[in-house]
């Protein structure tokens, strides 16, 4: 080894050392220290059926894009134009067919106007600059590993100084701009956006984890084992019936007449919703809906009372 010492290890519970598959050094991958990265290859056997997991994969709609107004108006202008596309359908159209074309009217018009919501980022700053950086002190450290002469051990210093400098720069504008992003949220009263960014700066990042324990503290990693789970530990939660005292409750039959809801009291049940709510399976939340205007108001009547009529 020369003048290298063996300083890295990995240490493993006895029972687990079958479960190490291999152990090697990397000299050539750059952490800037003087230690090497250290990698294991360990197999470990979860509870994991063979069905592929099967995730819900659905779109995301940047929904803060509906506070631009030109955004919100463009919006309008799709839904109206889509749903005018289909007055000529027959009345007598399935009900479900009914709702599957208004909901697509409605998701394709939010992905023009509105677009994807863009995944978050662990490190936003972190940029192509940064990323030459990288490349820079990775190449010095190449050639101060296979020479290590004077000039090259200086060399890689500098640019360790560098790299590391123009990383606290680029921490610090961020921020800074996180901060300033903070003190106009309070100015503005967006308690929402405020509350977000300071939970955000006392977290940290947290990796997601899709991996649950069954009563037994068995591992189950795939969506539909994970689904069963859940669906039983509520059933036992939820389900909780009081004991029987064994008299009967006469229950009447008679259902009232009721009158069909009218588009007042729609527009109404519309204005009403609350946002900020997790949206269900086909993605269209409170907010595309009341941004919609009267048309998405007035289909959604006329699927109503359609089916309001057939009850």
């Amino acid at each position: 080894m020369g003048r290298h010492n063996l300083i890295d290890h990995i240490l493993i519970d006895r029972r687990w050392h079958s479960s190490v598959l291999d152990v090697r050094s990397f000299r050539g991958a750059d952490c800037d220290s003087d230690h090497y990265l250290v990698v294991a290859k360990v197999r470990k056997r979860l509870a994991v059926t063979k069905l592929a997991a099967q995730r819900f994969d659905g779109e995301r709609f940047n929904l803060r894009r509906l506070n631009e107004l030109e955004v919100r108006k463009q919006y309008q202008i799709e839904i109206t134009n889509r749903f005018a596309a289909l007055e000529n359908l027959s009345d007598d159209e399935d009900t479900n067919r009914a709702w599957e074309n208004n909901k697509e009217n409605i998701k394709t018009s939010a992905k023009e106007s509105l677009g994807l919501q863009e995944l978050k980022q662990h490190k936003p700053w972190f940029d192509e600059e940064c990323l030459g950086f990288l490349d820079q002190r990775k190449q010095a450290k190449m050639q101060c590993i296979h020479d290590r002469s004077h000039s090259n051990v200086d060399n890689l210093n500098n640019v360790r100084h560098d790299c590391s400098r123009h990383f606290r720069n680029k921490t610090k504008a961020y921020l800074k701009a996180k901060i300033e992003e903070l003190e106009t949220n309070s100015k503005i009263k967006n308690i929402r956006d405020l509350c977000r960014g300071i939970s955000d700066f006392k977290k940290g990042y947290q990796p997601r984890t899709n991996i649950v324990k069954d009563d037994k503290c068995a591992l189950f990693a795939d969506f539909l084992s994970i689904l069963a789970r859940w669906r039983n530990y509520f059933s036992q939660i939820l389900n909780v019936h009081g004991v029987n005292d064994g008299r009967q409750i006469e229950i009447d039959t008679l259902e009232p007449l009721v009158p069909e809801p009218s588009a007042s009291e729609f527009e109404l049940a519309i204005e009403n919703l609350k946002s900020y709510k997790s949206p269900g399976m086909d993605q269209i939340s409170a907010e595309l809906i009341k941004a919609g205007d009267k048309t998405i108001g007035c289909e959604i009547h006329k699927l109503i009372i359609s089916i309001w009529n057939k009850e």
